[in-house]
């Protein structure tokens, strides 16, 4: 059977029902992500029969777009033992005890934002930060007389600082898969962006928490906490060894899965120190840590980790993959490219195309994943004919697609944030200023250059190759 180009409004066909089986799966019956796009990736396979393309051949497309984030899945299933490992060795509860002996009225926003960030560096996930700290935050908050709105902007940005450079962090490893370039190199590429947006948003947090710099602060909650831990754990600054680690893997590039076992072997290695069994270890790297201190915030907090906890998260890669092939395959994506990067045709215009599709995307499927895999896909072909690194690529996925997935109350991440904060995501935008400022910053270097790094003989040679 002959095979013909979709026309833009039938390409448009399995984008739009992805957004609408979103919408009602996520927002109408608080379902995950999984189904509705999986009935979408169903959707995008009749309309590439009826382009002419057969079954074999689309189900080749999603199997080969599913190869290219193997290597991110495994690593993603050795961060599930990670998480388990580090709480059952008490390395994240010896980041949030010193963490929150930071605290201090004058610099209360500021300090809020530092601690989120340590914990969700540690931990890889904004929800857990938000979900435990923030609330903390919030009720101290109230205490100085700052509005939620402002409060919450800090947990975000926070939380999302981990979110997007913590090598523990899904998208950390998913952005790096879809462009074609190394975990650890990601990382390092990112600093340009993020360390001056933190940097920033410190100053302005500074600037307006001297506000509200004559308020008491209530350590009720923290003393709690703190003497609960204290109580439950041993807490030692030799503890820190495991992230540090972890820093000093990314910065002597150390290949991540080997690297990662390690961080792993250490946080067993303190969990035998912390007096638990053989069984109780593999309980924590198996199925994660179930924290049973008696305290609700403590628990919460805790109680997360292990390799099963990392398999939603895999098998939402693998749908929307999937349904990335199909649309890849069957020249959809290609369709809606040529429209969207029709005026962009010089290094500045794309990272800008590419930044507002990744934005569009969270507002259109409604999940900060699918807003990383789709225009990973769709703009990999641009940078790689200007030559430039997939690196650059991955960091505008983070910086646009990671850093933008709060603002959207219909979003999985923004819905999660007003149930957990209870905060409207419209409300705490003004105040994310992490989360505001990436997208700025790398839309800033792709017109100037700077940072902006190019394929050479020499990185070409040892450039990873996407599904290795």
């Amino acid at each position: 059977m002959t095979k013909r180009k979709p026309s833009l409004g039938l390409a448009l066909v399995p984008i739009v029902c992805a957004a609408i089986f979103l919408y009602v799966g996520i927002v109408l019956l608080e379902a995950d992500a999984q189904v509705p796009l999986l009935l979408a990736t169903v959707v995008a396979a009749f309309v590439g029969m009826s382009l002419g393309y057969n079954w074999k051949e689309m189900e080749d497309a999603m199997i080969e777009s599913i190869m290219m984030a193997m290597q991110s899945c495994v690593i993603l299933m050795i961060l599930g033992c990670i998480i388990g490992s580090w709480i059952g060795g008490g390395v994240i509860q010896t980041l949030i005890f010193y963490g929150l002996q930071i605290l201090k009225p004058s610099y209360f926003l500021a300090a809020v934002c530092i601690i989120c960030c340590i914990i969700s560096l540690a931990t890889g996930s904004s929800w857990t930060t938000a979900g435990t700290m923030g609330i903390a935050a919030l009720g101290i908050g109230y205490g100085l007389g700052i509005p939620p709105a402002v409060t919450a902007g800090a947990v975000i940005s926070g939380a999302y600082f981990g979110d997007k450079m913590s090598p523990l962090s899904d998208t950390t490893n998913l952005a790096p898969a879809m462009a074609g370039s190394e975990l650890f190199e990601h990382v390092q590429h990112m600093i340009y962006t993020t360390g001056p947006a933190l940097i920033i948003s410190l100053i302005l947090y500074f600037i307006v928490g001297l506000k509200y710099a004559g308020g008491e602060l209530d350590y009720t909650k923290i003393n709690e906490m703190l003497t609960v831990m204290g109580d439950n754990f041993w807490i030692n600054p030799i503890l820190l060894i495991a992230p540090v680690l972890v820093v000093v893997m990314v910065i002597l590039k150390i290949p991540a899965i080997p690297g990662l076992i390690g961080a792993t072997a250490l946080g067993v290695i303190f969990s035998f120190i912390q007096g638990f069994g053989l069984a109780d270890v593999v309980g924590f790297v198996h199925y994660g840590y179930e924290s049973a201190t008696g305290h609700e915030m403590v628990d919460a907090l805790l109680t997360r980790g292990g390799l099963d906890s990392m398999m939603w998260t895999i098998s939402l890669i693998i749908i929307a993959l999937s349904f990335g092939g199909i649309l890849e395959k069957t020249g959809c994506l290609e369709a809606i490219v040529n429209v969207i990067t029709s005026f962009a045709k010089t290094r500045g215009t794309i990272v800008l195309a590419n930044v507002i599709t990744c934005i569009l995307i969270n507002f259109i499927c409604a999940d900060q994943y699918i807003a990383i895999v789709i225009p990973g896909r769709m703009f990999k072909p641009l940078y790689d004919e200007m030559k430039l690194h997939p690196k650059n690529l991955s960091r505008v996925l983070e910086d646009a697609g990671t850093m933008t997935s709060s603002f959207v109350p219909w979003n999985t991440c923004g819905a999660f944030m007003h149930t957990t904060l209870g905060v409207h995501p419209f409300a705490y935008v003004p105040y994310a200023f992490l989360n505001l400022l990436c997208p700025i910053i790398s839309v800033f270097y792709g017109y100037t250059g700077i940072t902006m790094e190019y394929i050479t003989e020499e990185t070409k040679d040892s450039a990873p190759t996407v599904g290795a």
